[in-house]
């Protein structure tokens, strides 16, 4: 009789610099959209549980909001989430843009690792078919951050990947569960995702208004989910966006609505294939100046919750 396959578990941080591709490979991982994808930094803003499911085990990744030099609250409040989330993991997964040279973000968390010794770390160079690819580069910085060590502590594992393929995400999904140990799933097998929905319908929004925008107005806008009221066939979500200043309402609504239309239309169309259910946005647009300094709000958003 054969032996019974041993059935693995663990918690995976992942985090790096913003943009390094770290939203992508959770959802090639997981092989749902579970984190919305953007070419604007700092995109992900809260800590998105992926969830893969595999005859090798479960890996519950948290794609983190990207390590970048914070300005006010709410660029302190991301970093600081991204720097607790991977403490508490059981397998830290450090994403690097390796068609570019090592950025002080990357060197600061390849100092963390060899300073604090951790243990389970993958560091993934991501981007490889691009050209030029630094990989020397990120090993020579991985050796200087280790010259100041009084010791020899454990070495990461090297991964060469491809976010955007399936092909190239396997080479980190085989290193992440060969550092996972024996155990328990962590939910249930169907779970892709435990993100709450406002958060998640919060996202999309964001997202559809990232792709429309561009670099316009990527980071002075947020999108507050007020309520759900769900009915059997239909839910009905109000949603606030917010902007800091009157001149930025007129970009965010765009000439006749156009703007606010086509965003809502994608969300509705994308959200329904998430929740399996019509979703009607009652969206408006308000004023809310400083609201990224705003506690009550960011609480409001879910930027202030149990990473923080």
């Amino acid at each position: 009789m054969a032996e019974p396959s041993i059935h693995k578990a663990a918690v995976v941080g992942v985090v790096g610099r913003t943009n390094a591709g770290k939203s992508t490979l959770v959802n090639r991982l997981v092989g749902e959209k579970v984190s919305i994808v953007s070419p604007v930094e700092q995109t992900t803003r809260n800590t998105v549980r992926g969830i893969v499911a595999d005859p090798r085990g479960q890996l519950v990744l948290l794609d983190t909001p990207g390590l970048h030099k914070a300005v006010g609250t709410l660029g302190k409040l991301l970093n600081r989430m991204a720097r607790r989330s991977s403490a508490g993991a059981d397998i830290l997964c450090v994403v690097f843009d390796a068609s570019q040279e090592p950025q002080l973000e990357d060197t600061g968390w390849m100092q963390r690792v060899a300073k604090e010794r951790t243990e389970k770390t993958v560091f993934v160079l991501n981007k490889a078919d691009r050209s030029p690819f630094y990989e020397t580069m990120f090993r020579d910085a991985w050796k200087e951050a280790c010259a100041a060590r009084e010791e020899e502590g454990p070495e990461p594992v090297w991964v060469k990947a491809i976010a955007t393929t399936e092909g190239g995400a396997n080479a980190v999904m085989d290193a992440l569960f060969a550092l996972a140990e024996e155990g328990e799933p962590l939910f249930p097998e169907d779970m892709v995702t435990d993100y709450p929905r406002k958060l998640a319908i919060a996202d999309v929004i964001r997202e559809k208004y990232l792709a429309r925008l561009h670099q316009e107005l990527p980071h002075e806008l947020g999108i507050a989910v007020k309520s759900i009221a769900e009915n059997t066939n239909r839910w009905d979500v109000k949603v606030d966006i917010l902007v800091n200043r009157p001149s930025q309402k007129p970009i965010v609504i765009g000439r006749g609505a156009e703007t606010v239309k086509y965003v809502r239309q994608c969300a509705e169309r994308e959200l329904k294939g998430i929740f399996g259910v019509k979703v009607a946005l009652e969206m408006w647009v308000k004023v809310e100046p400083d609201w990224m300094k705003n506690e009550r709000l960011l609480v409001e958003m879910g930027y202030m919750g149990e990473f923080v």
